[in-house]
């Protein structure tokens, strides 16, 4: 399984772009998040990447954020999405967006997605909540901001909230709100419902 590639970008037509890696060029398909955040000129870039091995094709998909790319992944679980389509509604909406939609089950919304249909959009609202709490709880332990990185209290805490019930973008944003460096897992809990209460 190729999980990275690191090299220079000769080509780009959306959705493909040439990645020239040690000599060798791999196509991969991109969502436009990707090709939005690409480096100018001759720049080195790093794209995490899922292999998607099918009896007539092997394709290469590459993401500029590891959160893509787990969202990419987690949408190929769903029924009915196959690559296209989760590149689709990648290159369609922010991550974010796509969440807020999910979670309030908003059908409209995601119907303006190309080849989302009422059933497709039901389906994706369906399959997608418990997939993207999860997403979500990784990504907010994994991008710690620097100046918390060395504790570990705020990412407890922010488990601890979601262990009592709170969604993970509400946990975290609780969590930030009242967090200090010095503070301990307890400390940031009870100020994050104490804060919360008030509000």
């Amino acid at each position: 399984m190729i999980g990275l590639l690191r090299g220079r970008v000769l080509v780009k037509q959306p959705p493909s772009l040439l990645l020239e890696v040690n000599g060798v060029g791999y196509e991969v398909e991109a969502p436009m998040s990707t090709f939005y955040n690409l480096p100018e000129g001759d720049q080195e870039v790093v794209l995490y990447t899922h292999l998607m091995v099918r009896d007539d094709a092997h394709s290469l998909f590459g993401f500029i954020r590891e959160t893509d790319r787990a969202l990419f992944r987690s949408l190929l679980k769903v029924n009915g999405v196959g690559g296209k389509m989760a590149l689709a509604i990648l290159s369609g909406m922010s991550s974010d967006e796509f969440n807020l939609f999910i979670q309030s089950g908003d059908v409209k919304a995601l119907c303006r997605l190309p080849g989302v249909g009422k059933k497709t959009a039901e389906r994706l609202i369906i399959e997608m909540r418990d997939r993207l709490d999860k997403l979500e709880t990784a990504s907010l332990t994994k991008n710690l901001a620097p100046a918390t990185a060395s504790s570990s209290a705020d990412a407890d805490a922010v488990s601890a909230l979601i262990a009592l019930g709170y969604k993970p973008p509400e946990a975290g944003r609780m969590v930030s709100n009242v967090f200090q460096a010095d503070m301990d897992t307890e400390t940031v809990i009870r100020l994050a419902l104490q804060n919360k209460a008030k509000g």
